[in-house]
């Protein structure tokens, strides 16, 4: 990617939050004339940039996703200090970003420290405005997929718990059970040195060739079902939150780079056919005989 094309990048990444940030801020709490949702946004850009310093200097990609999710769990400890009312809905939306972000920061961590690098970045680290782009995107993804749970905290309009609520925990807590789970058997068939060249095909990966990021898209769309009650006007624009989710895991990171990735490695495998065959992509299905 040119220089040019990855300035423009950052840039397109700047005025999208600049945006949503404007329209989370009608009728939120603010600290001395300032938003808490644009102190946030910035906090998530700040934070990306002060640790891609390091990190193109020693050419290294193991911090990123750490960096990511420690950067979720940071800017909703900073919402939470600052809005002048904490409900047990602020208190249950903060646990739950903690929770998941705690375990898939430290899942993906450990992960590329066993594996010795990250191959998305193979190219890109050694290219500053692109390496920069990259660490500047995260701030936006922190940022778009926390704006539903941001909004809720920092709106001016407080409701108590109903069965709202626990709709939506019942949901983020399946979806979150549901990628542990996933992410827990592809670990232990990747650890299997006789499994090195196969591609896994039982427990959850036998009903979806993707149910890590089934649970992924669950536990967000949980999220954004707690947070809804509080939201008044410009604020529902951050519905965009589960739907910026379910497009990355789609069409631009998840699913179909991976499917593509696989098609080119065992295309022509017979086995892996029939596995495509008999297999939801996404959605969990019982194996079609």
């Amino acid at each position: 990617m040119s220089n040019r094309k990855s300035i423009m990048g950052i840039m397109l990444c700047l005025v999208t939050a600049f945006v949503v940030t404007e329209a989370l801020s009608h009728d939120s709490a603010s600290v001395h004339g300032y938003p808490i949702v644009l102190l946030c946004c910035c906090t998530a850009f700040a934070i990306q940039w002060l640790i891609f310093v390091p990190a193109y200097i020693f050419q290294t990609e193991h911090y990123y996703d750490l960096a990511g999710s420690l950067t979720h769990i940071t800017v909703m400890l900073l919402a939470l200090v600052l809005i002048p009312v904490i409900t047990l809905r602020d208190l249950l939306l903060v646990l739950l970003v903690f929770v998941w972000a705690s375990r898939l920061g430290s899942f993906l961590f450990f992960r590329v420290k066993e594996t010795g690098s990250d191959g998305r970045f193979t190219l890109i680290k050694s290219r500053f405005w692109w390496f920069l782009m990259t660490w500047t995107l995260q701030g936006l993804w922190v940022f778009l997929t926390l704006a539903m749970a941001l909004a809720a905290l920092t709106s001016n309009y407080k409701t108590d718990l109903h069965s709202f609520t626990w709709l939506g925990l019942g949901i983020w807590a399946f979806g979150f059970v549901f990628e542990v789970v996933a992410d827990y058997q592809k670990t232990k068939f990747r650890r299997d040195p006789n499994k090195k060249d196969e591609f896994i095909t039982h427990g959850l990966w036998s009903w979806s060739r993707h149910p890590n990021y089934f649970g992924e898209m669950l536990l967000w769309i949980g999220i954004g079902v707690l947070s809804a009650p509080v939201l008044t006007g410009w604020q529902w624009i951050s519905l965009i939150s589960p739907i910026f989710v379910i497009l990355l895991l789609l069409k631009i990171s998840g699913v179909e780079l991976l499917e593509a990735r696989a098609r080119k490695r065992w295309g022509q495998n017979h086995d892996y056919q029939q596995y495509i065959e008999r297999t939801s992509k996404l959605i969990p299905l019982p194996p079609k005989v």
